[in-house]
């Protein structure tokens, strides 16, 4: 989903936007990852919901505000298309149609052979098995015309899109950048935040399939405060129960994906090999205990603290995936 093929020389801005926030990480250099700053801002709801954006001229507000106090005003940027427009599915394409033709092919069977939950779509591909008959993709997706509001956002603000990434790879790419990953790995990465959850699992560095879904989120039960290092703290003062029902959604949904995997996907009958568990949801770390009793899979909770170094101080794990994100295109 590149924009061009442009490569500045400028450090580049990398946000990542959500229903409820607006991350931002600026990379000083890349080997070792020295983080030269950081922010994130905190969004009221209903400015962008479930990925889409419903208040385009506050958002543009907002953000405007955020590039004049992280001094990124006409930057290059790159950004994350949020969880909930991405469709990530495995495609068959004759044996006969070259790998140069394949998107025109794409294009052309995109709503009568091939069909996705949305018209008009932004779309790449990647190269899986092939036979004499049939060759299989995967093939990666969401709609042309919410990818393109956001980048008409940025550019409307002064900032300059670059390129676009999704979620899961941004993490994959910070989790294999830090030799994290291991060959013939059947990777399970849950990413949890306030707003929803994704789910994908990688075989190799190839995402075969990914879920997303939302969790509710009523900001009248939150505590939002920003501490003095410019970290967002989220304190729930709701009931817990519904925090208890969320999890167990949660773990309903990791369930669905297992078995999809074992039963759909599974062709060399590889099992699962880890949980990488990340994300800003303070209930994360009951999550990742309650992974541990139910599932005989090891269960990770992503963390690079170690790995990072910052101009500003500790950069908090809920960063990772803009961490990932600025290594787009070194690795």
């Amino acid at each position: 989903m590149e924009f061009s093929l442009f490569s500045p020389k400028k450090r580049i801005a990398n946000l990542v936007l959500n229903d409820h926030s607006i991350r931002f990480v600026e990379l000083k250099q890349t080997n070792p990852i020295t983080v030269h700053k950081w922010s994130e801002r905190f969004l009221p709801p209903r400015i962008i919901s479930k990925g889409k954006i419903t208040d385009f001229e506050t958002l543009a507000n907002i953000l405007e505000e955020c590039i004049e106090e992280w001094k990124i005003q006409k930057q290059p940027v790159r950004f994350t298309v949020p969880d909930p427009l991405v469709i990530i599915r495995k495609v068959s394409v004759p044996a006969e149609i070259q790998e140069d033709e394949i998107k025109g092919y794409l294009y052309v069977e995109l709503g009568s052979t091939i069909h996705l939950p949305f018209e008009e779509p932004v779309f790449d591909f990647y190269p899986l098995t092939k036979n004499d008959k049939n060759q299989e993709i995967l093939l990666f997706a969401a709609p042309e015309a919410e990818v393109q509001q956001y980048a008409d956002l940025l550019s409307n603000i002064k900032l300059k899109p670059i390129a676009a990434d999704i979620s899961p790879l941004a993490l994959y790419r910070l989790y294999h950048h830090l030799n994290l990953s291991q060959k013939n790995q059947i990777l399970f990465t849950l990413h949890l935040e306030l707003t929803g959850v994704n789910l994908c699992i990688f075989d190799g560095s190839i995402p075969l399939v990914m879920r997303y879904f939302s969790l509710p989120f009523n900001v009248m039960q939150w505590e939002i405060e920003r501490a003095t290092s410019g970290e967002v703290e989220y304190k729930f003062i709701g009931n817990e129960e519904e925090l208890t029902l969320q999890r167990e959604e949660v773990i309903k949904e990791i369930n669905m994906l297992l078995d999809f995997y074992r039963y759909s996907l599974n062709n060399a009958h590889q099992e699962v090999s880890k949980f990488m568990v990340s994300g800003d949801h303070p209930m994360l770390k009951q999550l990742v205990e309650e992974m541990k009793e139910r599932f005989e899979n090891p269960v990770q909770q992503f963390s690079a603290n170690n790995e990072i170094q910052s101009m500003n101080g500790a950069v908090p794990v809920h960063l990772l995936l803009a961490l990932g994100l600025g290594l787009k295109g070194e690795s």
